[in-house]
């Protein structure tokens, strides 16, 4: 039995999910993005005290690894790394994508583009088909009425995740279906067990965010 711990910090909600062998034992979130901070340790604690679990009986931490929230990524990963270090126990980081994808994977299409919002008519996107595997490799991509023109010729498309809108905005395809999908940390949960499964542990000392695109900050 392998017990998890699942944290989402990515996007606007946060979430933690407790999870033994991918079935979730306890979760909790929080939608006010701007207390991701301070909401995460004490939900943990929480979580974890509901469910009667010392930290000591944990096996692993997961964590959506990105893109999203510059801030949300580094606020998930350090808590992740710190916990880890601590316990002396595995990390295992799953891009946020995937975790969209795999929340959608049971809509009847072909392929999943999963889309985060991002600046203006940018998103952050990836393609997937329905086992998973990657198509397209996660990108930051300025919309338009040709997007994945190539894609919607021979394949039916589920574009989901926070983006998603943005893209339906501009874009007008008979293969092109558009829902909304969002994902948790449950979502994260069922992707986490097979990387532990798989041994798919992540470094401690190097792993960072995966940002796609620089951070940048204008100078005042």
């Amino acid at each position: 039995m392998a017990v998890l711990l699942n944290i989402d910090t990515a996007l606007d909600t946060a979430s933690v999910c407790l999870s033994s062998n991918g079935e979730q034992l306890g979760y909790l979130a929080n939608d006010r993005q701007k207390d991701h901070a301070a909401w995460l340790h004490t939900a943990i604690r929480e979580l974890l005290k509901k469910r009667s679990i010392d930290t000591g009986q944990l096996n692993a931490i997961a964590v959506s690894i990105g893109p999203g929230s510059y801030t949300g990524l580094r606020i998930g990963l350090s808590a992740a790394k710190g916990l880890c270090y601590a316990l002396g126990i595995p990390l295992i980081t799953v891009g946020t994508l995937e975790v969209i994808a795999s929340a959608a994977k049971e809509n009847e299409t072909d392929l999943i583009c999963p889309l985060i919002d991002a600046r203006r008519m940018e998103v952050f996107a990836a393609v997937y088909n329905k086992s998973l595997l990657e198509i397209v490799e996660p990108m930051a991509l300025i919309v338009t009425k040709n997007s994945f023109s190539n894609l919607l010729l021979t394949n039916r498309i589920l574009f989901c995740g926070n983006g998603h809108k943005k893209l339906q905005s501009v874009l007008c395809h008979e293969n092109a279906i558009f829902r909304d999908s969002p994902a948790t940390a449950s979502d994260l949960a069922q992707l986490a067990i097979k990387y532990w499964k798989d041994k798919r542990f992540a470094n401690l000392a190097y792993i960072e965010p995966l940002y796609v695109k620089e951070f940048y900050s204008p100078r005042h």
